[in-house]
């Protein structure tokens, strides 16, 4: 979700994907279902938010904080983020991310045009290597630019993008049947070392549409990108380019955003509709 330049590899789709199911009867009970399908694959969850609280709430501040304001975000971004209600909140068990068209002054002072959430879990929850994975359904429409991805802990101390980032998914809304995984550091001779990979579904099909598990395994390595039961991406330590350093050795935290515009998405368009909003229906985060 920063500045980068991107290089792409196009993986096709299955026919199908599989969506995973998930019994719904309470917080302490989806844990548990969780936890158990996972032990069967030598992972123990560790950290999750399934939103299971009352509609109307705001997420859990002991696991979440937010960015806020605008400026661009280092992408040319076009809205300011804000915690309030209309942006994010919780709704029949779903973390609900609202992008909406109307002009607002940020916490910076300046009027823009359009308002949005971004979520993380810096300073509460990072984890070095493991599955982190959510279920979501993404919005649809020129401009849009969801996101669910990691930065490294140390990017207080370091900066980007010494600190590492891994893009676990992303969609611009101009390509409404393909998602992307990333990973990018350092680089001694460009803005960043970078390697991207895409996961296309067939011709007509939409993210859109439906829910999603979008998900990463991470190990010393290196990371598995994954849409549903499918691990379309595998980026090594061994194949990384020489250009910059490994830094994927250390503790990230989760960010969950839906970006209006910038330098990748272009702006919204006549045809977009507002507001449009991203579904998490939740995050979960396993150690082998």
């Amino acid at each position: 979700m920063l500045m980068r330049i991107l290089s792409r590899v196009v993986v096709m789709a299955a026919a199908s994907l599989s969506l995973l199911s998930l019994a719904r009867d309470g917080a302490s009970s989806g844990l548990r279902a969780a936890a158990s399908s996972a032990s069967s694959d030598g992972w123990t969850l560790v950290w999750a938010d399934e939103f299971n609280v009352a509609d109307g709430s705001a997420p859990d501040s002991t696991k979440w904080t937010f960015d806020l304001g605008g400026g661009g975000w280092g992408n040319k971004e076009l809205e300011s983020y804000t915690k309030r209600p209309e942006n994010v909140q919780i709704q029949s068990g779903n973390l609900v991310v609202t992008a909406r068209s109307e002009k607002y002054t940020g916490d910076d002072g300046i009027a823009r045009e359009y308002t949005s959430a971004r979520l993380k879990t810096q300073k509460l929850f990072a984890q070095p290597y493991g599955r982190f994975e959510a279920r979501i359904k993404i919005p649809a429409g020129e401009g849009m630019w969801p996101a669910f991805w990691m930065l490294g802990e140390d990017i207080g101390t370091v900066g980007w993008p010494k600190c590492g980032e891994i893009d676990i998914m992303e969609n611009i809304g101009k390509e409404p049947g393909a998602v992307h995984g990333s990973l990018h550091g350092p680089s001694a001779s460009a803005a960043t070392t970078s390697q991207t990979s895409t996961f296309q579904l067939l011709e007509g099909q939409k993210f859109a549409d439906d829910f999603h598990v979008y998900a990463v395994e991470w190990d010393p390595q290196g990371v598995k990108f994954f849409v549903d039961s499918t691990n379309y991406s595998t980026m090594t330590k061994e194949q990384w380019p020489a250009t910059g350093p490994w830094v994927f050795d250390h503790p990230f935290f989760i960010i969950l955003n839906l970006a209006v515009g910038g330098d990748w998405p272009g702006p919204p368009d006549a045809k977009t509709q507002f507001p449009q909003r991203m579904i998490v229906d939740y995050v979960r985060v396993y150690k082998k």
